[in-house]
């Protein structure tokens, strides 16, 4: 696809100037951010908010405090994520591999490259390639492009991958066609967001209000 790349920084600036900063991912901390993209995973961001909440409310949101929660506990307080004895358990998989592979140090874990870090995140249980990303890019600022159902939608309706493209597939097209900038995908990532829940719905997309309307 050589129209790609100025085609894409084209959709980047008419979504900021549409939308402005999305500021994206909102937390505290890094492990914040952790926590969260793994019990994002299908369910809405005020319920993870919910859920983060009732974690600081109990000040369980620390890695040790955390892993030490009894799981019937940890599970309660994160009920408004949904599926929340299986998360639970996967919250304590991956607690289990950042306390004991690198002692719960963002400094530590962000010292990895980044192909190896993602595949260590991509052999935890639970943790897939969409989770294992929004860890790398907005916990700990690697420069990986993060692909989602909102991406998917968007790009394939405009043509630039296919409905049915691969996580992979659609993660190169960005990736090859941007510039590495972890600012640049933080925000690019979010304003897709922002167009798929504002205009490209998945029923009934409003598409004569887009501001993509170049397109």
């Amino acid at each position: 696809m050589s129209g790609a790349r100025p085609s894409l920084n084209l959709i980047y600036r008419k979504l900021y100037s549409h939308f402005g900063p999305q500021r994206w991912w909102p937390a505290d901390t890094a492990f914040e951010v952790m926590v969260g993209a793994i019990l994002t995973q299908n369910t809405s961001w005020l319920n993870v908010e919910k859920a983060i909440s009732n974690l600081k409310e109990h000040k369980a949101l620390e890695p040790t405090r955390l892993y030490h929660l009894p799981d019937k506990k940890l599970a309660k307080l994160i009920r408004s994520a949904g599926f929340y004895n299986i998360k639970a358990k996967r919250l304590k998989d991956f607690l289990n591999f950042f306390i004991n592979d690198y002692g719960a140090s963002i400094k530590k874990i962000s010292k990895v490259k980044i192909t190896a870090l993602r595949k260590e995140l991509l052999a935890i249980k639970g943790v897939g390639p969409e989770t294992a990303d929004s860890i790398l890019l907005y916990a700990l600022h690697k420069p990986v492009f993060v692909i989602d159902a909102y991406t998917r939608r968007v790009f394939s309706r405009h043509k630039f991958i296919q409905e049915d493209a691969t996580y992979d597939q659609a993660q190169r097209l960005f990736m090859i066609n941007l510039k590495k900038d972890v600012k640049l995908f933080n925000e690019y990532h979010a304003l897709i967001v922002a167009l798929a829940k504002n205009y490209c719905l998945k029923s009934a997309p409003k598409c004569s209000l887009c501001p993509l309307d170049f397109c």
